[in-house]
């Protein structure tokens, strides 16, 4: 934890000089379209770069990036970073202005066009672009995501970056195309660039009004995790703030000075909506980023008070983080961080396979048998998402909440938990009891139904939580998840 705390400190220090600071805001406020916005300060002349995301509401790995990118802190200039520019549309997850008419429900259609004299339509653009023109940045750039990658299917922008080819820009994005690029290995879902801004975007605006050297950014999100999507805006805007020699930080750093960070893994293992249903428990209680396998190997867990693994393969899982990623997880629990693993996430806090992290005392059920007609089965499957029933203990009650008598909770294949008896590893503590079972072979009944459904421990100075079924897919039992995460954490 100390650690954190320090590197924490290193980031903010750099704003304490004298001409230095850092000032927040909000546009439209009062409003249903309020953006708020964050500016860093330098307090050495440079260029002026503003940032922007979230514009279509069904692209939220543009508002993640951009989110993420409001705490860096530069060297020289200015950087101004608007992260959710369509807050509405990014609650519903829909591309355009909810509720506006078709003429001026695409925000990145309603700046104003080429031809055109009169100004931006619609209350959010003439909001946005007062607040824009009012800063007249030397650079804009507006991250966006594409549904496929351009060299595969040329009918999507995704992975490009679209700029005005200006001669500055004609230097800045060959830099931030080979810094993203680098990442990529499939050479057809590499970073293109491509011309021009389309009529009526912001970034298209920002050039021919203002002078800005402006782009917009294209992720791609076929296939691909957010966190991931959000990483790559992030080394693009990166290697153009090196350019200008205005980074100061990494291109890692994704949260500010906030009181409870958690990092939520939605990578390669992670199934379904694991990560969304945990982002619905912390909402409004916590500051969440998405991470992946990359990002926990590059160290960015020692920035969060808590790491949450949900559901999917623990294997797989395992496999992804691979063992760099693997030995990060377990470094961040033992200098004080929280493990919070659901489901998939408490095969991999396991100590009984070769590739779980040993951080919880307790192994699974998941012996192989030969089923008479059937053949050989691992025991760990017992069939699809069911309901099942589950009772806090005494010390469950006094972590989670006084919730008495048993109670129904999904299940799907959540790990069998027993202890493992691993030498120097603290025993767990059951918090929960599974009081009902599913099976779907011979030789698992009467195996789950008394055994631990949810467990707490400790990994050297961190707390780890272990989480057999699914309780953060219903919102009647979010308080339930949302004080073990706290506890994880070691919530204050």
């Amino acid at each position: 934890m100390r650690r954190r705390l320090a590197i924490g400190l290193m980031i903010f220090l750099t704003l304490l000089g004298a001409s230095a600071a850092v000032t927040t805001g909000v546009i439209a406020e009062g409003t249903r379209w309020e953006m708020a916005w964050r500016v860093h300060e330098s307090g050495q002349p440079g260029p002026t770069v503003l940032v922007v995301g979230g514009v279509h509401g069904n692209e939220p790995a543009g508002a993640s990036a951009a989110g993420q990118i409001q705490h860096w802190p530069v060297k020289r200039g200015r950087l101004i970073v608007v992260p959710r520019a369509n807050g509405p549309g990014l609650k519903d997850g829909t591309r355009f202005l909810p509720g506006v008419a078709l003429k001026t429900r695409d925000l990145n259609r309603d700046f104003q066009k080429t031809d055109s004299k009169d100004g931006p339509i619609g209350e959010p653009a003439q909001a946005l672009w007062k607040f824009v023109s009012g800063h007249k940045p030397d650079w804009l750039i507006d991250l966006h995501e594409g549904t496929d990658f351009h060299q595969i299917n040329g009918k999507s922008v995704g992975s490009s970056i679209i700029d005005v080819h200006s001669k500055a820009s004609g230097v800045a994005v060959p830099l931030m195309l080979k810094a993203v690029n680098a990442a990529v290995s499939e050479p057809k879902k590499k970073f293109v660039r491509l011309r021009y801004p389309v009529d009526g975007s912001l970034a298209r605006a920002a050039h021919e009004r203002l002078g800005a050297h402006a782009m917009i950014c294209e992720t791609t999100s076929k296939n691909q995790p957010r966190s991931q999507r959000a990483r790559q805006h992030r080394l693009m805007v990166h290697a153009l703030l090196t350019h200008l020699q205005m980074a100061q930080a990494g291109p890692h750093v994704l949260v500010g000075k906030d009181d409870f960070r958690v990092a939520i893994y939605d990578a390669g293992g992670v199934g379904g909506n694991g990560p969304r249903n945990v982002d619905r428990v912390l909402a409004g209680h916590a500051v969440v980023r998405r991470v992946g396998a990359a990002d926990v190997r590059d160290g960015v867990l020692e920035q969060f008070h808590l790491a949450v693994f949900p559901g999917g393969s623990g294997s797989k899982q395992a496999k992804a983080l691979a063992p760099a990623g693997r030995k990060a997880v377990q470094n961040f629990v033992r200098s004080g961080g929280g493990f919070a693993g659901i489901c998939a996430g408490s095969y991999l806090a396991a100590a009984n396979y070769e590739w779980s992290l040993g951080l919880s005392n307790h192994k699974t059920f998941c012996k192989s048998v030969d089923i008479p007609k059937v053949g050989r089965k691992s025991m760990w499957y017992r069939g699809p998402s069911a309901t099942v029933q589950m009772e806090l203990t005494d010390a469950g009650r006094k972590i989670l909440g006084d919730k008495k008598g048993a109670f129904d909770v999904r299940y799907h294949n959540g790990p069998i938990m027993s202890p493992m008896g691993k030498a120097g590893l603290g025993a767990f503590q059951p918090l929960a009891h599974f009081r009902s079972e599913v099976s779907r072979y011979e030789p698992q009944k009467g195996t789950m139904t008394g055994t631990p459904a949810i467990i707490s421990g400790h990994y050297g100075k961190g707390r780890v939580l272990c989480i057999s079924p699914h309780p953060e897919s219903s919102p009647a039992l979010y308080e339930l998840v949302r004080r073990g995460l706290f506890w994880a954490g070691n919530k204050k």
